[in-house]
């Protein structure tokens, strides 16, 4: 019989297991270079984009928010005047499209698919059909 060696036959400690299970070690590599990930994307999203583009962002977000609480209190409250819901939910998701479509004109990585639009005419564009769809929300409400 071969004797034993030092390391198998010294016995670990009462509180601490043997081995890592290598199942929790992949998890927290995964976790590790999750947060690693988004902390990196955060960072340059901070460093690099433009102040007016952060701004668009935050009223995107913001009508986010607006359509996630309208879409609540409707499944919770009731939509008995449905017609405003309609039309208020409408307005929010159409005012996020907009928004969307102002952000990808005014960006500057994307000024070779829209050189000829100036940054000037894509937010005229946005106001005038901002204006036509609140109007047509508002006819909506009745």
């Amino acid at each position: 019989m071969a004797p034993k060696s030092k390391k198998e036959s010294t016995p670990a400690p009462s509180g601490a297991p043997a081995s890592a299970p290598a199942s929790s070690t992949k998890r927290s590599s995964s976790s590790q270079t999750y947060s690693w990930v988004v902390s990196s994307l955060i960072s340059h999203y901070i460093k690099t984009t433009p102040q007016r583009t952060k701004l668009i962002d935050l009223f995107m977000l913001y009508l986010v928010i607006v359509g996630g609480v309208q879409f609540l209190y409707c499944a919770i409250a009731g939509n008995y005047p449905f017609n405003a819901f309609l039309s208020g939910f409408s307005a929010t998701v159409g005012q996020f499209v907009l928004t969307a479509s102002l952000r990808v004109q005014t960006n500057a990585s994307s000024n070779k698919e829209f050189a000829s639009v100036s940054p000037e005419r894509a937010f005229a564009d946005y106001i005038v059909c901002s204006i036509i769809l609140h109007f047509f929300c508002v006819n909506l409400i009745n």
